[in-house]
């Protein structure tokens, strides 16, 4: 149970497996969506994050995973384009995918946010003045070069946790967003430049860096002012939902 002021959020781990019965949960409208992804890698990613939060929606509503209806309503200007939901439902959740990993964050009432991505060996040097504020920036410059693209991706999935959690995406200026430095436990401290903060400072944002595995790196981020209580499974497949 969790404690005053905490969020209960349950994370699910999930690798990639495109089967029959993983895809027999899709609705119409996914099975096209399936379709029309050229890249085999790419239908099995859909297929499996797919029949993983329909068996964990179907899990917290008590409906049959397959009869679990989402709605995109943007909580920001009513259009079909916002983040996905339950209508009806207290349980929120967010989506993440990337390379052989899929990851599913679930709480009820407070928004969450997730995000996995593999760590690649990108020009990052060159990319991180276009993704980190002044601040984030000179930290990173501190960091080896050798350990900058695992750095890197600390930050960005860290920032795409916050946003998502937000609803807003990349509307959102990236490097309007300054958090703590890979290494730090994972903090929003500032954000700027975005629409409808009206000089606020940051949302009330708790966070925490997750459990991936070696090559990935991941981060939680969730909309409440109290504190995260975290619980991470790693399932053998999407239908293994405890």
């Amino acid at each position: 149970m969790a404690q005053p002021n905490a969020v209960s959020c349950r994370v699910l781990w999930s690798p990639v497996v495109d089967r029959p019965r993983v895809r027999a949960l899709m609705s119409d409208e996914e099975r096209a969506r399936y379709g029309q992804l050229a890249a085999r890698e790419d239908r099995a990613r859909y297929a499996t994050a797919r029949a993983l939060v329909r068996t964990a929606l179907g899990r917290a509503t008590g409906v049959a995973p397959r009869a679990v209806a989402f709605s995109r309503r943007c909580g920001h200007c009513g259009g079909p384009h916002g983040k996905p939901r339950v209508p009806g439902a207290a349980a929120r959740f967010s989506l993440s995918h990337s390379g052989g990993r899929v990851v599913l964050a679930v709480t009820e009432h407070a928004e969450p946010g997730v995000d996995v991505e593999r760590v690649a060996a990108r020009e990052v040097d060159r990319l991180a003045p276009r993704v980190l504020s002044e601040r984030e920036l000179a930290d990173f410059r501190e960091i080896r070069p050798e350990d900058r693209p695992a750095a890197y991706h600390v930050y960005w999935t860290r920032k795409e946790a916050v946003l998502k959690a937000v609803g807003r995406g990349l509307s959102v200026p990236l490097r309007g967003l300054t958090l703590a430095a890979p290494g730090q436990r994972a903090a929003l401290l500032s954000w700027s430049g975005v629409p409808g903060a009206g000089g606020a400072g940051p949302p009330a944002i708790a966070m925490a860096d997750l459990h991936p595995g070696p090559g990935y790196a991941a981060a939680l981020a969730v909309e409440t002012p109290g504190r995260i209580e975290l619980a991470e499974w790693d399932l053998d497949g999407p239908l293994d939902v405890p």
